[in-house]
């Protein structure tokens, strides 16, 4: 889910008793009304919803019918419309998505098909191109990452492969 400039709040994707989700709904808190709007080009769970500055946002990664994905989408919540962006370089879901203070977004650790993740992967939101970026010293997935006052994402702990965690690591961009 994630909360759009306009205030409406965005779910998208997910699974039920049919299978995995495509579809999208919006929220709007004054009316406490849902809306059907238009439907990602992917089936799929677990995936990371992220704001972007220009009010569009961000889907990227999840499961599905084939397994892990690293099919990224953007929607336009003027249009209702989504649209494919570049893919991520390593499919992963249950993974964190952080806007950075020059407006790309930052996707870090989740669970891929090698297992346990340590690379993250930045998106430059002008370009929609993905690049690998650092690494954390320990694999994790089901984390939290948030934006402190400094501009540095604090990603903190999750699952490991000894069990959970309760370390955190620093990303500076």
């Amino acid at each position: 889910m994630a909360t759009s400039t306009n205030g409406k709040i965005l779910a998208t994707g997910g699974y039920n008793s049919s299978g995995y989700l495509n579809s999208t709904k919006l929220y709007d808190s004054s009316t406490e009304l849902w809306t059907t709007t238009g439907s990602m080009s992917t089936t799929r769970c677990y995936l990371v919803a992220t704001i972007l500055s220009n009010g569009k946002v961000l889907v990227a990664g999840g499961y599905g019918i084939s397994g892990v994905s690293n099919i990224a989408e953007l929607y336009d919540p003027s249009a209702g419309l989504w649209t494919t962006t570049g893919s991520i370089n390593t499919a992963r879901y249950v993974h964190t998505g952080t806007v950075l203070t020059n407006g790309n977004v930052l996707i870090a650790g989740g669970y891929g098909s090698i297992g346990y993740l340590t690379g993250s992967q930045e998106y430059d939101s002008s370009t929609r191109i993905w690049t690998a970026t650092g690494n954390m010293t320990t694999a994790r997935y089901l984390h939290g990452a948030s934006m402190l006052s400094s501009g540095v994402i604090l990603v903190a702990g999750g699952a490991v492969v000894s069990g959970y965690t309760n370390t955190a690591k620093l990303y500076t961009s």
